[in-house]
């Protein structure tokens, strides 16, 4: 049988023994991948491409007024930080990354949260909610519109 034409078959659990035992049962049936959660099934079977380069040499990225700094976990508007989580500055980092286009729903899921998107974008929906509240609260020149039923881009009116 071609590995192509085998089954993959996935275990997870954190027991050491019992993960071994599934090996030596399971082997020959087909390709197995046994891991000690969920988290690694992800990883293993959804690799996250690596985020895209940014312009600038030393990782900060500038939309008008608006300076990302991943590297120092700094947002700013127009020299002032913005309190902004872990999550949502991930968030505002890739909309921010030049040129200003459209992030699909699965593309953001999957870069900012580093997994599968599994369809659901309630989670997705709330930070962003969470983001426009914040961006609102220092001024109306930037918001995060949405592109009906394909996902979200970062305008910068300054």
């Amino acid at each position: 049988m071609e590995l192509l034409d085998r089954p993959l078959i996935v275990c997870v659990t954190s027991d050491v023994a019992v993960r071994e035992k599934l090996v030596r049962q399971l082997d020959p049936h087909g390709v197995v991948l046994i891991c000690a959660d969920l988290e690694e099934v992800r990883t293993i079977l959804f690799p996250v491409a690596p985020a895209e380069a940014p312009l600038h040499p030393d990782g900060v990225l500038t939309v008008g007024d608006l300076v990302v700094d991943p590297v120092g976990y700094r947002v700013t508007w127009r020299g002032e930080p913005l309190p902004l989580t872990r999550l949502e500055r991930r968030l505002l980092g890739c909309l921010a990354v030049p040129p200003l286009e459209v992030w699909t729903y699965q593309r953001l899921f999957t870069a900012v949260w580093g997994g599968a998107y599994l369809g659901d974008t309630s989670i997705l929906h709330s930070a962003v909610k969470r983001l426009r509240g914040k961006l609102r609260a220092v001024g109306q020149e930037m918001e995060v519109e949405t592109v009906r039923a394909v996902g979200y881009r970062l305008t910068v009116t300054s």
